[in-house]
């Protein structure tokens, strides 16, 4: 009961990030068919970058080759991903994450390990079985729930290059096919969308130094990996 008699203490300002800003980067080129390679880069080495809280912004085109026009389509669960076969991050031109079979592995992994709140926000990432109607429709997906490296590493990256690379595929587990409609998707448009983090500047001082010591500076976390037995 002291602490709330305690009046002469002075408020305490935690001032040393600014603000967070979050800039969209596109790929080089907007070709998304099958088999296409999606680069999407952020080449700016001054920047103060936090990949936790990074998401990819999707938009895809549901099409109905046979006019039905009461019938809707259901989308099945983690549709967005299921539309891309891999996904890599590297920083500086070094590979230092990748998930193959990135539908199937985000389901395996994320329903055992994700907890309620986040399973709700996941439904903005089409997480859940959804039937929408013909048309244009966007999801955003956040990238700690695709790769390793964005879910473990929760700090920002100072200085650097980093490039996504996605390796698109088909939509045949994107939708639960009905004949009456013969359903397509399409991938309509991509976006990574990066937080960048403005310190003060008694702190971008202090990352200046360390940087300027040349000293290692750790990032640990944890690689997923998918392993398959299509005998079984």
């Amino acid at each position: 009961m002291t602490d709330i008699l305690n009046i002469k203490d002075e408020p305490i300002f935690d001032d040393r990030i600014v603000k967070i800003e979050t800039h969209t980067y596109s790929p080089f080129a907007n070709t998304f068919g099958y088999s296409d390679e999606i680069r999407i880069s952020i080449q700016q080495q001054n920047l103060y970058t936090l990949p936790y809280e990074s998401f990819l912004y999707v938009e895809e085109k549901l099409t109905k080759n046979k006019v039905v026009y009461s019938a809707h389509v259901t989308l099945g669960n983690n549709c967005v991903v299921f539309i891309f076969d891999e996904i890599r991050y590297e920083l500086n031109d070094v590979e230092i994450d990748r998930n193959r079979k990135v539908g199937i592995i985000s389901i395996l992994k994320n329903y055992v390990t994700v907890s309620t709140d986040r399973s709700v926000i996941l439904r903005n990432a089409g997480w859940d079985a959804l039937t929408i109607a013909a048309g244009y429709f966007n999801f955003c997906g956040s990238l700690y729930v695709l790769l390793g490296f964005c879910e473990d590493y929760k700090r920002v990256v100072i200085n650097a290059r980093h490039e996504l690379i996605l390796q698109a595929r088909n939509d045949n587990n994107c939708l639960m096919r009905d004949p009456a409609t013969e359903s397509t998707l399409e991938l309509f448009k991509v976006q990574w969308r990066m937080p960048y983090v403005l310190l003060s500047e008694i702190n971008k001082l202090s990352m200046l130094h360390a940087l300027e010591s040349g000293r290692y500076l750790s990032m640990a976390f944890r690689s997923w990996d998918l392993y398959e037995f299509p005998l079984l």
